[in-house]
């Protein structure tokens, strides 16, 4: 009967080892994919949208792993899981300090027709990406002269709903050079035309420069969808405000 039960303990250990072996090498696989789940997807997004489109970015074309990129993609696993916040735009570059002007609007709509986005509330009065649009405290508000910083939140394009503020920008890499942004403010409707894209590291703080010879919005997301590896930048200008009508905003173009 000893040698029975031995056996059986033998056995019973054996399976669990087996077990332990395949826990452990699903758990590195997964933690693997999870890191480089960037490179994969930004040859599934962000490589056709360079290749496809005049895209001015600072990034190659044909992205090579090197060390950097190898460092960066850690960092960028480290902080998802010690859990920062990037629901929150003000985490997205903590270091960047501005003074908020009262005298700003504190929300507006945007449509983006191209994406199916209507009427997209942005506010300047938070930074709450699951609730709205921000356009970044202190940076100012359209139609004012200046730079309007605006970020939203992307995801999976799977997973795009133009209704929730955690997908809304899911799709923002489909758009292109020369599509319409509106933007409705105080009850007038004015037309935004994009005019550059570009891709930038998550630490680059240019999205913010700032020109005054006419109003500007700049729309920031991460890229590729679904990670926060790096930024995706749209540049819209001005084109031409609509006139008031019988107190309805339209707009109108020439």
């Amino acid at each position: 009967m000893s040698k029975y039960y031995t056996k059986r303990r033998n056995l019973n250990y054996k399976k669990f080892t087996k077990l332990l072996g395949v826990a452990l090498f699903l758990g590195g696989i997964s933690i693997s994919l999870y890191i480089f789940s960037p490179l994969i997807l930004w040859q599934i997004y962000s490589a056709p949208l360079l290749s496809s489109q005049n895209v001015k970015t600072p990034i190659p074309k044909n992205a090579v792993v090197k060390g950097s990129i190898m460092q960066s993609l850690f960092f960028q696993a480290r902080d998802s899981i010690t859990g920062v916040d990037f629901t929150n735009a003000k985490n997205w570059f903590p270091d960047f300090k501005t003074q908020e002007n009262s005298q700003q609007s504190k929300s507006y709509l945007l449509s983006i027709p191209s994406l199916d986005i209507k009427n997209a509330t942005v506010s300047n009065s938070d930074y709450d990406l699951t609730k709205h649009l921000v356009n970044y405290i202190g940076t100012p508000t359209p139609p004012s002269q200046g730079n309007a910083v605006i970020f939203g939140h992307s995801t999976l394009p799977q997973l795009f709903n133009s209704k929730d503020y955690k997908t809304i920008f899911a799709n923002l890499h489909k758009v292109k050079i020369g599509d319409e942004i509106n933007i409705s403010a105080d009850g007038i409707s004015y037309l935004y035309r994009v005019y550059n894209i570009y891709i930038v590291d998550a630490n680059d703080m240019s999205v913010f420069t700032q020109n005054f010879d006419n109003s500007y919005i700049t729309l920031v997301t991460c890229t590729p969808p679904g990670t926060i590896w790096k930024r995706l930048v749209v540049n819209a200008r001005l084109q031409l405000p609509s006139q008031s009508d019988g107190g309805q905003a339209r707009l109108e173009k020439i």
